[in-house]
Formats: structure tokens, C-alpha cells, sequence
């Protein structure tokens, strides 16, 4: 075993349920003037306000910001950050799904550094740190809450974009998961299988030669011995909890598991990266406007057949954490579990026309940081056919 890795995540990761009621305790030892941003419809949630009143009552002043839309619009960040300046907050509060934090950590940015976000697209763009950041994720999925991720849609290149730096991950997460209680059966199923897509992923990226500047030179440095371990609980407790809880959402323990496994599998793709199946969806979530997780769960079983002769240990490896007989047996498991929770099986299924194949190869080659980052390389013919295979449903296309 190759013992390289590293590990970026918050200051402090508060776990349980309940620990919400934390929230204006860590806040007050953070900042005096605390900008929540939430989307509008929690920002009218009774247990959302009795948050607030906590903060409150701890003596800090909270001004809210409710204008998160879904993906993220650059615009809607720019109309957040304009409107916070006069509020002049020194502490941020992202409270809401992976929208509502990475709207938060884009707004912590512009208040901190000024420009605007299309200043700080890729990787490493970000001059140095923001104003303190803390998170309380209401579903379980996008690992937000740890990583050095914000994604935002930017209607001027058609396509979602990344703001990718360590400066960008929260001070403190608060991860409870009767925040989740209310999070309906679909975007449970979709967000719990967006984190089952990002722990595979990190545990199945490219493993780069290990030399003194790779961990400061790039944000995803691939699979490693720390991320690997973060992957590979991920993988256990949301095969364990997903399609659990998607029949039970007053399961408590299954939405224990399934969002501490969405953490662990931030805090794995946070240092990795993922690979292949997110560079498709980046421009097949532009063709088709469906959910993130949708898109990626889609795909990961047929980006998982193209791996398959690279991938052999860490399917073994995934079969004894998913109590499989065999590595063979992991890939059909996961297609099943994704169709079971109502994951579309194919890129048909999920809307994509036929005749946007060829164009949807060429815009996820050309998303080089993820494609390079994938276990196995894939040139844009065999993209190609891979994506047919995906569409078709037929696997006698992926050799």
C-alpha cells in the first residue's frame, strides 16, 4: 500500500441529531454579525426561525438572505453579495441544501475578495481566506458542507461551472440528520445517490505519481490512501441507508447513515475529485434540466463498465464493503439500487436526444481536470461509444 494522502476539510464537523441547537454557540464564538443564506421557502420554516431566534438570544445580529434559486445562477450571487455589503456580516450561515451552501460560500468569496465569480472559475483561483464560514445542510447528498466545492450555472456558457480552492470549505459543519426529516422521497433518492456517485468516484479515480507539490499544486490530487478510507465508509453506509430510507423517511437511523455517508464521501472527492460521469452530466444536465444526482447516478454504472478492467481491487474491495459475494457483483448492485430508488437507467430515459450524443462527447472531453482524472483514459471517439452504450442501454458497446 501506498501510504500518500491528505485530507482537507472544516475546522470542526459536528455530527448527530439535535446538534443544530449548537448553531448559536459555534456562531458566537465565529462573528458578531451573521448573514444566513437560505433559500424561500425554509426561510419560512418554523424550526429555520427558531434557529434564528437562537442566534438571536446568543446576542448576535442576523440579517437573512433568502434569494437562493436551484443551480446557483451567477447572477443571483452577484444580487446577494450587492445586497449583503451594506449589512457588512462577519460570519456567513449557509443553511439549506448543496444550492443554499454553495451560494453561501460564493457570497463569504465576493464579500471577502471583491470581482466577481467568473473571477474565480477552476481551480486554485482564490487569493486567500474568506469571511468564517458555517453550514447546516438539510438534505444529504452534494457533501458541500466539507468540501472545497461551489457550483454555480452560468447561462453564458450554457453550462454549470466550479469555483474549486481550500479556501473555500466551511469553519464549522453542523450536520444533523433531522434536518433531513422533511426532505422528500425524490431529492432523497437523487441526493443520496449523487453521494454514493462521488464516494465511487473518488474511490475509483486515476492515482497520480506522488511528488512534494502535488497536494499545492492541484485541489483534486486523485485517489489516496486517507480519501480512499473516507470512500469506502461512504460507500458502506449509503448502501446500507439509501433505499432505506427512500422507503421510510421517518427512519432515523437510515437518514443517519445516509447523511454522515454523503459527508464521508465529500470529504473523499474533496482531495480526489471525481471523474467521467460528472463530466458528462455537466453538459447533460444543460441539454435536459434534470437534477444533478439524476444525471451522475445515470451514468455511473456505465462509466464504473468502462473502468472495469483498470478497477478490479477496488471492486473487490467495494464487494466487502457492500457485503457482495464478488467484484463482479458490485456493478449490477448499483444499477439495481439506482433503479430501485427511481434513477433513470438510461440517458434516454433521463431526456438526452440521440442526435446530442456527439455534441455532449465533445463538451465533457473538453472538461479536462475530471476527464483526466478518471480511472481509466477515454479518448472523444470512445466517449462516444460509451455514451451510445449509455443511451441504449446496450453494454456489448463498452469493451
Amino acid at each position: 500500500m501506498d501510504y500518500f494522502g491528505t485530507i482537507r476539510g472544516p475546522r470542526e464537523v459536528i455530527f448527530g441529531s439535535g446538534q443544530r441547537r449548537a448553531l448559536g454557540a459555534v456562531a458566537g464564538r465565529l462573528g458578531q454579525r451573521a448573514l444566513v443564506v437560505t433559500d424561500e421557502r425554509l426561510a419560512k420554516d418554523a424550526e429555520f426561525l427558531s434557529l434564528i431566534e437562537e442566534m438571536q438570544a446568543a446576542g448576535l445580529v442576523v440579517r437573512i438572505e433568502s434569494g437562493t434559486l436551484p443551480d446557483v445562477p451567477v447572477h443571483s450571487v452577484n444580487a446577494a453579495t450587492q445586497a449583503a455589503r451594506s449589512f457588512d456580516p462577519d460570519l456567513i450561515i449557509g443553511i439549506g441544501g448543496g444550492s443554499c451552501l454553495d451560494m453561501a460560500k460564493c457570497v463569504a468569496l465576493l464579500l471577502s475578495h471583491g470581482g466577481k465569480p467568473q473571477d474565480y472559475y477552476g481551480e486554485l483561483k482564490v487569493p486567500g481566506p474568506i469571511l468564517p464560514l458555517i453550514v447546516l445542510p438539510t438534505t444529504a447528498g452534494t457533501g458541500s458542507e466539507v468540501t472545497p466545492v461551489a457550483v454555480l450555472s452560468d447561462a453564458e456558457r450554457s453550462l454549470k461551472v466550479g469555483i474549486s480552492s481550500p479556501h473555500l470549505i466551511p469553519t464549522v459543519a453542523i450536520c444533523d440528520p433531522e434536518m433531513t426529516l422533511t426532505c422528500p422521497p425524490g431529492l432523497t433518492a437523487i441526493a443520496g445517490a449523487d453521494a454514493l456517485t462521488h464516494a465511487i468516484e473518488a474511490f475509483t479515480a486515476t492515482r497520480r505519481p506522488m511528488t512534494h507539490g502535488l497536494t499545492q499544486e492541484r485541489v483534486f490530487i486523485g485517489k489516496n490512501a486517507i480519501s480512499d478510507q473516507f470512500a469506502l465508509l461512504a460507500i458502506t453506509l449509503l448502501w446500507q441507508g439509501l433505499e432505506a430510507v427512500c422507503a421510510d423517511g421517518d427512519n432515523v437511523t437510515a437518514r443517519a447513515q445516509v447523511m454522515m455517508g454523503a459527508t464521508y464521501a465529500g470529504l473523499a472527492f474533496g482531495v480526489a475529485g471525481t471523474g467521467a460521469a460528472h463530466a458528462v452530466q455537466y453538459p447533460v444536465g444543460a441539454l435536459t434540466h434534470t437534477a444533478h444526482g439524476q444525471g451522475v447516478a445515470c451514468l455511473m454504472p456505465w462509466v464504473m463498465e468502462w473502468n472495469r478492467p483498470v478497477i478490479g481491487q477496488e471492486l473487490t474491495q467495494m464487494a466487502v464493503a457492500m457485503d457482495l459475494a464478488s467484484g463482479d457483483e458490485v456493478i449490477p448492485a448499483i444499477a439495481a439500487l439506482f433503479a430501485r430508488i427511481g434513477i433513470p437507467p438510461t440517458l434516454a430515459a433521463l431526456g438526452l436526444a440521440e442526435d446530442q450524443i456527439d455534441w455532449v462527447a465533445g463538451q465533457a472531453c473538453g472538461i479536462e481536470r475530471l476527464i483526466q482524472n478518471n480511472a481509466r483514459p477515454i479518448t472523444r471517439a470512445e466517449m462516444v461509444r460509451l455514451l451510445t452504450a449509455a443511451f441504449t442501454g446496450d453494454h456489448d458497446l463498452i469493451q
